[in-house]
């Protein structure tokens, strides 16, 4: 009977972990939703403002600074 008992202490603390990391999952992914939402709001507004990220010239094709 001890045996019995193990296995449902052990069932016991596996149901406990899943129901941990199924929580744990579900805020992750309300995380990556609202993290998404803010991406495409940016992106929105990047857009609107008429910036593309290819127009940007990096800082090593400018000319130095006239104190250089």
């Amino acid at each position: 009977m001890a045996g019995v008992a193990e296995l449902e202490a052990q069932l016991a603390f596996v149901e406990d972990t899943v129901s941990a990391l199924d929580s744990a999952l579900a805020a992750q992914q309300q995380h990556i939703m609202k993290l998404e939402q803010e991406l495409e709001l940016l992106r929105a507004r990047l857009i609107e403002q008429g910036t593309r990220l290819d127009e940007i010239t990096p800082p090593e094709t400018e000319a130095p600074p006239p104190h250089y």
